[in-house]
């Protein structure tokens, strides 16, 4: 069985995405609508790392927003999470995910280059990087 604190954090982990453009905000953050799914690694508060793999879909929530739903998994756990992003950049999106599950909550950025993106969460006292594809 998971600690609360692992729990949260690959709840945290699996949940992901940023976005705003100067130049292109409609092209770039149109690129990010869709589902995503990749592998990255999880960090926990103790700093013992695990490799999880996820599951993203991203819609439009007018303007510059975007919702997400995602799954994650690591050998032992499964989680599913929401967030709510706004584009930030050229091809970066930012904002707050929840797993409600675990009841964690925390920041998410998102780099979009092509058909790649990154992902970074930090919440529930640990850390999450992800790299998905289309």
């Amino acid at each position: 069985m998971w600690n609360l604190s692992k729990a949260a954090l690959v709840g945290g982990i699996i949940l992901a995405a940023s976005l705003a453009a100067a130049s292109e905000p409609v092209a770039a953050a149109d690129g990010l609508a869709g589902r995503w799914n990749g592998t990255g690694t999880v960090v926990l508060p103790s700093g013992a790392a695990e490799r999880a793999r996820c599951r993203a879909t991203f819609k439009k929530a007018g303007g510059r927003g975007f919702d997400m739903d995602a799954v994650c998994a690591t050998s032992s756990l499964r989680v599913a999470q929401t967030a709510t992003l706004q584009q930030s950049g050229p091809n970066r999106f930012s904002g707050e995910f929840l797993n409600t599950e675990y009841n964690v909550q925390g920041t998410i950025n998102l780099t979009l280059q092509g058909d790649k993106l990154t992902a970074a969460l930090r919440g529930g006292g640990g850390t999450a990087y992800f790299s998905l594809t289309r």
